[in-house]
C-alpha cells in the first residue's frame, strides 16, 4: 500500500476524482456509456480507496482555492480564540482583515468572511468524506477486511467536521453518504441535539471498527475516534461518556506527555508522544502542504528570520496574567490573577514556565534568539505577545525561510493531544464528583511536566530562569473538593492549551462565555482602547448561517 507521505500528493488529483464531470456523449449513447474521468465500482480497490481517503484527509489543510480560507477558516480554529479572552486579532491594525476584528469585539454578522470560509471549508470536506464512503461501500474489489475500517476512518473525519459545525453555527444541514442531493437538505431538518446524536453514534461505531494502530502516519485509529467522542461528550455535558472514551485513550498505553513542553514545537517529534489527532504538514513538496493555518500568525521577527509573518493572533494581557502563580506555585483560582500585570520589566512575582514556551515576551528568549520590540508588528496597538507553539527554531532543517513563507515548516499541528485528553477525563470525573484524587493526579502529571521543562540546557532556549521566577507545583490533597477542583481543571485547560484554539469553545460549553467576555472587555479596554463599547449577548454566541449561503439555498436555510 502506498505511503501516506506519497499519497498526500494526490490532494488535487483526489479532488478531481471526487468531482470530475461526465464526458460529453450523445443522448443515444448516454445510458450505455460508463462514466468517464471517475472510478467505477469495479475499479475501486484498496489502493484506490486510500487515494480517495487521502483526498478527504487533505481537507484538514483547509486550502481549497487560495490562502484566505485557510487563514480565516482554519481547522485549528485560532480565529475563535480571537473571540475569547485569550487572544487579539493582531496584524497591522483593526482594519486589516477587519472581519476578524469584528469577532474580537463581539460583533457577529451573517456576512462575516470567517463564517463563510468555515461553512464552505467544512462542507467541502464533508462532501469528500461522503464520496469516499460511498465508493468504498459500493466497491466489489476492496477486501472485506479493510472495508469497515476504511469507512470508519471517513466517518470519524466527517464526525469531526460536523462537530466543528455544531460548535460554531446555531443551525445547519446534516446529511450522510446516503443523501444523493445535499442541496435539497434544510438547515432545520434536525435539531442540534439530534445532530449531536448522529455524531456520537458514528463515533461509537467507528471506535469498534477502527484498528488500534495504522501503518501509515496521520491515518486515524480507534483512539482518534475515542478522543473526538470524549470532546463531543464534554460539549453535551455527557460526563460519564466523556470519562469512558477519554479513558480508552489513556488506558491504551499508546500515548504519553512530551518529556519537555517545548517538544510539541519540534518536527522531529511529529506523530509521537502526545499526537492523538494531527494535521500532517510538509515543507518538502507542494506549497499546498504548508501550514497555511498558522502562516498569517508568525511573528514579524527582527532580521526576517521567518520571512516576516503578519503577526496575527497575539495573546491578551488577561491570558498572560493567568500564568501568574503564588508562593506555593499554584495559580490564582479566586479570580485575582488579573489584579497585577505580568510585564517582564516590572513584574517580580512567579509565573508558570509554560508562559515562555507559549508566547514571545520582550527581553526573553525565542527559540534561542532574543525577542525584542522589533519582532512586534504593531506594538502600540496589539502589544508584544506573539504565539510560539506552531513555530520551530528558524535554524531548524524543517523550516526554510525564504522558500517556505511565514514560519511554515513540516511541524504537524495537533488538533487533539494527549494532555487535552487527560484534562477531558479529569473534568468529566470532577463534574460527576467522582474519583477526585484520580482527577488531581491527571492534572498534576501535566503540571509536573511543566515544572521539569525549565531546563536551560534544553535546545532551543525559550526560558530564562535568571530573569523570570518560574514556579509551578502540584495540587495538594488538602482542600481538593469539587468546587476547587472544577476551578483548577478549567484554569489548567487555559494554561496548558493556550493559543491552540480551545478557549472560546470551553467558555461556550461551560455556560459562562457572556459573563466572562463582558468582564474581559471592561478590563482589557484599559490596555486596548478599541474594546470601548464591545459586548457579547447570548444571541451572538453562535454564528448565523452566512448570508450568501442563505441566498444560494433559496428557502432551505430560512
Amino acid at each position: 500500500m502506498k505511503s501516506y507521505k506519497n499519497i498526500i500528493k494526490t490532494f488535487f488529483c483526489g479532488s478531481a476524482l471526487c468531482c470530475m464531470a461526465l464526458a460529453s456523449v450523445s443522448c443515444d449513447d448516454l445510458l450505455d456509456t460508463k462514466p468517464q474521468g471517475t472510478f467505477t465500482d469495479e475499479q475501486i480497490g484498496d489502493d484506490e480507496a486510500v487515494d480517495l481517503m487521502t483526498s478527504a484527509y487533505a481537507t484538514l489543510l483547509c486550502h481549497f482555492f487560495g490562502n484566505n480560507e485557510s487563514f480565516a477558516g482554519p481547522i485549528n480554529n485560532w480565529v475563535f480564540d480571537v473571540r475569547s479572552d485569550d487572544a487579539l486579532k493582531g496584524g497591522d491594525g483593526v482594519t486589516m482583515e477587519g472581519y476578524m476584528h469584528q469577532l474580537e469585539v463581539g460583533n457577529v454578522q451573517s456576512d462575516n468572511d470567517v463564517a463563510n470560509f468555515k461553512w464552505r471549508n467544512n462542507y467541502y470536506s464533508i462532501s469528500r468524506c461522503n464520496t469516499a464512503i460511498r465508493a468504498i461501500r459500493n466497491s466489489a474489489s476492496i477486501s472485506e477486511e479493510n472495508r469497515a475500517s476504511f469507512i470508519a476512518e471517513m466517518k470519524t473525519l466527517r464526525a469531526y467536521y460536523y462537530f466543528d459545525m455544531l460548535r460554531i453555527f446555531k443551525k445547519f444541514p446534516y446529511f450522510d453518504e446516503n443523501v444523493i442531493d445535499p442541496s435539497q437538505c434544510r438547515a432545520d431538518q434536525y435539531t442540534r441535539e439530534e445532530i449531536a446524536g448522529f455524531i456520537k453514534e458514528d463515533l461509537r461505531q467507528c471506535y469498534l471498527a477502527l484498528p488500534e494502530s495504522q501503518a501509515q502516519v496521520g491515518r486515524f485509529n480507534r483512539y482518534v475516534a475515542a478522543a473526538i467522542m470524549a470532546r463531543v461528550s464534554l460539549f453535551t455535558s455527557s460526563w460519564a461518556e466523556a470519562e469512558e472514551y477519554a479513558g480508552y485513550v489513556i488506558s491504551s498505553g499508546k500515548y504519553e506527555l512530551y518529556p519537555n513542553f517545548l517538544d510539541m514545537s519540534k518536527p522531529e517529534y511529529n506523530n509521537m508522544y502526545e499526537s492523538v489527532m494531527a494535521i500532517q504538514f510538509s515543507s518538502a513538496n507542494s506549497p499546498d502542504q504548508y501550514n497555511f493555518n498558522n502562516c498569517l500568525n508568525c511573528t514579524w521577527s527582527e532580521g526576517n528570520l521567518y520571512g516576516n509573518g503578519d503577526d496575527f493572533y497575539l495573546a491578551s494581557q488577561n491570558l498572560v496574567n493567568a500564568f501568574r502563580t503564588d508562593d506555593n506555585g499554584l495559580p490564582f483560582l479566586d479570580g485575582s490573577f488579573n489584579s497585577e500585570n505580568v510585564d517582564r520589566a516590572d513584574y517580580a512575582g512567579n509565573v508558570d514556565p509554560r508562559l515562555d514556551f507559549t508566547l514571545g515576551r520582550i527581553g526573553m528568549p525565542w527559540r534561542g534568539h532574543m525577542y525584542n520590540e522589533h519582532w512586534c508588528r504593531n506594538l502600540e496597538l496589539y502589544g508584544q505577545y506573539s504565539g510560539k507553539k506552531p513555530y520551530t527554531a528558524p535554524e531548524s532543517p524543517y523550516c526554510k525561510p525564504g522558500i517556505v513563507p511565514w514560519g511554515a515548516s513540516s511541524l504537524n499541528w495537533s488538533l487533539i493531544r494527549y494532555a487535552d485528553v487527560m484534562l477531558m477525563k479529569a473534568e468529566a470525573l470532577i463534574e460527576q464528583n467522582k474519583d477526585l484524587d484520580q482527577a488531581r493526579s491527571l492534572i498534576n502529571q501535566i503540571r509536573s511536566r511543566a515544572a521539569r521543562s525549565v531546563d536551560p540546557s534544553y535546545s532551543p532556549v525559550d526560558c530564562n530562569p535568571m530573569v523570570a521566577s518560574y514556579l509551578v507545583s502540584e495540587y495538594p490533597a488538602s482542600g481538593w473538593n469539587q468546587d476547587y477542583a472544577r476551578r483548577a481543571v478549567r484554569m489548567e485547560r487555559r494554561i496548558e492549551l493556550a493559543m491552540e484554539g480551545h478557549r472560546w469553545f470551553d467558555l461556550v460549553r461551560w455556560g459562562n462565555v457572556v459573563e466572562t467576555m463582558n468582564n474581559y472587555y471592561a478590563s482589557e479596554v484599559k490596555v486596548h482602547s478599541y474594546y470601548s463599547g464591545a459586548s457579547l449577548t447570548e444571541d451572538e454566541i453562535y454564528f448565523p448561517i452566512p448570508v450568501n449561503q442563505v441566498d444560494n439555498a433559496g428557502d432551505l436555510y430560512n
